[in-house]
């Protein structure tokens, strides 16, 4: 299990993936607070960094209750990741996480995220550049490849290495897959045993089960959960204790839920504004709501509600109301 991460002690080896549009501040804030061993910003374009948009700007703000946070930056030219890499870290970033993964196609048509496993070369050399342009610890994310033909994730992991990247996760799909089909976790321990530099499995993980699982099959260091924290930032950490005792630790009781939920709107409304933020907030409104009895008709209303108080009067109603039962 990953311990460390440079001059970092990883206290648990469950971390919180980036995810565009999730894993903002109000997100990365809960899953910090009920216990994670590292959290990642959304994916940021590291043009967008180097030109200090706002929106950019926004991403990366980070807060005193984020024990480990890591930027994460996208791009296809060396010296602009460098650049972006040299920005974050002066402001603060304690680690910078570079995205060779993602597989949207506005992403990948513009060569970046995972259209760079089809040009090793190329990311070796932003590989590079980002690592010598910073003192912090690099890490890398990928997937197994491009396409079924084409899963070169081992060779990436090594040139990765060799050009002082710390540690690398695998998401277990290539790109083609976008999110189909299942993840390929026992693929993933290819590439443990192509490199000595920690390696995260990630992918499919929704169950207490499932992370042991992948720990099985890859052998990894970890695992990075990213689509089965949607409307449970504590399952970060009820995975981490089932790994580390095999302790099934309890959801929130609906009292706890409630105030996390009114918690996390009303700091999602601060940070975008009320107009942006009401809309921002509804996913995550229905992801709190589908696993609990009357979900769907909570999501139904509050999609449907542009004033902010109606939606937190709606919360309230409905964790007055509502039966909790235990999730996966």
């Amino acid at each position: 299990m990953i311990t460390k991460l440079g001059t970092f002690d990883i206290d648990l080896p469950v971390f919180l993936a980036p995810m565009a549009g999730i894993t903002d501040l109000p997100f990365r804030r809960l899953v910090s607070r009920f216990g994670a061993g590292l959290v990642f910003s959304e994916m940021v374009a590291s043009k967008a960094m180097v030109a200090e948009t706002r929106r950019s700007l926004r991403i990366v703000k980070s807060s005193d209750d984020e024990p480990l946070m890591a930027v994460q930056l996208a791009g296809c030219d060396p010296e602009i990741m460098a650049e972006a890499a040299k920005l974050n870290e002066a402001m603060g970033a304690r680690i910078i996480d570079i995205n060779m993964g993602c597989p949207v196609k506005k992403v990948t048509s513009g060569m970046a995220g995972s259209s760079l496993m089809r040009d090793l070369s190329h990311a070796a050399k932003i590989l590079k550049a980002t690592v010598e342009a910073v003192s912090v610890p690099v890490t890398l994310k990928m997937r197994t490849g491009w396409d079924d033909d084409n899963r070169n994730a081992p060779e990436l992991a090594k040139i990765a290495e060799d050009t002082g990247i710390q540690m690398l996760t695998v998401h277990g799909r290539t790109r083609c897959q976008f999110f189909k089909g299942a993840a390929d976790w026992q693929f993933i321990g290819e590439v443990k045993d192509a490199v000595d530099i920690p390696v995260l499995a990630n992918g499919d993980i929704q169950t207490r089960e499932n992370a042991a699982e992948a720990l099985r099959q890859s052998e990894a260091d970890g695992v990075m959960i990213g689509r089965g924290s949607y409307g449970r930032p504590w399952f970060v950490a009820q995975v981490a204790e089932y790994l580390k005792s095999g302790t099934r630790l309890a959801d929130p009781d609906r009292e706890a839920q409630q105030a996390v939920v009114k918690e996390h709107y009303l700091d999602l409304i601060k940070l975008y504004g009320e107009h942006v933020g009401v809309r921002v907030a509804r996913k995550h409104l229905g992801w709190y709501g589908q696993r609990l009895p009357g979900g769907e008709a909570f999501r139904s209303k509050v999609v449907r509600m542009d004033d902010y108080r109606q939606v937190c009067d709606e919360i309230d109603q409905f964790y007055e109301d509502v039966e909790l039962k235990e999730s996966a």
